[in-house]
């Protein structure tokens, strides 16, 4: 794990994260998103990723933000 994720990105990630695996039939990615944003009644504060002050507790935003800023 690296440094933190601006909450700007990490929201940002997170909403293309959750379009992508609207698209899917099937995938664990798919039941992680659903399972966050019923368990936080679409309360964006509340989500997966903001769980900790680092904004890196979803593993799916985490991959995308290390492919994309971190080279």
């Amino acid at each position: 794990m690296e440094g933190p994720i601006p909450k700007e990105i990490a929201l940002q990630l997170c909403e293309e994260i959750r379009a992508e695996n609207s698209r899917k039939k099937f995938g664990s990615g798919k039941m992680m998103c659903w399972g966050c944003i019923k368990a936080t009644k679409e309360n964006i504060e509340r989500r997966c990723v903001f769980a900790n002050e680092l904004n890196r507790e979803c593993y799916q935003v985490n991959n995308h933000y290390d492919k994309k800023y971190k080279k």
